[in-house]
């Protein structure tokens, strides 16, 4: 395995991982600074408000998004192992 196939299975891996935690990162950020600003608006500075919202998002996106997480993640490791299999 020379240095380019070293580096495009490595782009490989970083481009999977953004597929597979980019929309749940969003998904946190939207509601963030959707509780945020209701906290700026609303002048309620408690520092608990924000978890529970998020915790709820990120569970409601992770049900929705978990078989494209599991098949990207498929894809990903049947490509490993077809450059295994290849010797390289």
């Amino acid at each position: 395995m020379n240095g380019g196939e070293v580096l495009d299975v490595a782009r490989d891996g970083l481009w999977t991982i953004l597929l597979v935690g980019g929309p749940l990162m969003a998904v946190t950020l939207v509601v963030g600074v959707v509780v945020s600003l209701f906290q700026a608006l609303t002048q309620i500075q408690e520092m608990t408000l924000v978890f529970v919202p998020k915790i709820l998002a990120l569970f409601l996106a992770l049900l929705l998004a978990l078989p494209f997480m599991g098949d990207a993640m498929a894809g990903h490791m049947a490509r490993i192992a077809g450059r295994i299999a290849s010797g390289g």
